[in-house]
């Protein structure tokens, strides 16, 4: 089976696990030992703000959209954070993915926020989703994702709640053309 990162995960309708129902999932790593996701379409009730008050980063002189949400990026290490924004200068703790998607895991990151040094699009999330040696090529065999190649306007720019729609018409489908009965020929 290909190398999925870079990639992106939308569940298909038969995925009814409470957790990953009508997800979308970029794949932030996959090799030989399992697999990495940030789902980019949960929120959380939790805003920006809220998580920066937490985490005693001060607001004042700060211009955040009080809108802005923070998201579910997984079931695994739900404490931990992870920033999906387009690439700029390095922070303490980042990964380039690709040209348009660098992930960060540091605070300095979230310091900028609301600040003329912030990213210029991201997405928050908490926590990850995780697949050991194995399990997401069986997941795929089993008819629980279709893949496509990852879109950063997708992960930016798509409203929240149209994104697991439009993923799956990058494929040609419309949502509503999706069964979720499993068949073989």
């Amino acid at each position: 089976m290909k190398n999925l990162q870079n990639q992106i995960l939308i569940a298909m309708p038969s995925l009814e696990d409470g957790y990953f129902e009508r997800t979308v999932t970029y794949i932030c790593e996959h090799n030989e030992n399992g697999a990495m996701g940030i789902v980019i379409n949960q929120p959380l009730e939790m805003k920006v703000t809220d998580l920066l008050e937490q985490i005693k980063v001060p607001l004042k002189d700060k211009l955040i959209l009080p809108e802005i949400h923070v998201y579910a990026g997984g079931p695994v290490s739900p404490e931990r954070g992870f920033v999906l924004h387009r690439p700029q200068k390095k922070w303490q703790s980042s990964m380039q993915l690709t040209p348009d998607i660098m992930v960060t895991t540091s605070r300095d990151l979230l310091e900028s926020i609301g600040t003329k040094d912030e990213p210029e699009d991201y997405l928050i999330c908490l926590g990850y989703a995780g697949w050991e040696k194995g399990q997401l090529e069986q997941e795929l065999l089993d008819n629980a994702w279709l893949t496509i190649p990852a879109d950063a306007d997708l992960i930016y720019t798509t409203p929240i709640h149209l994104r697991w729609q439009q993923a799956s018409e990058v494929l040609g489908i419309a949502t509503w053309q999706i069964s979720n009965q499993i068949g073989h020929a």
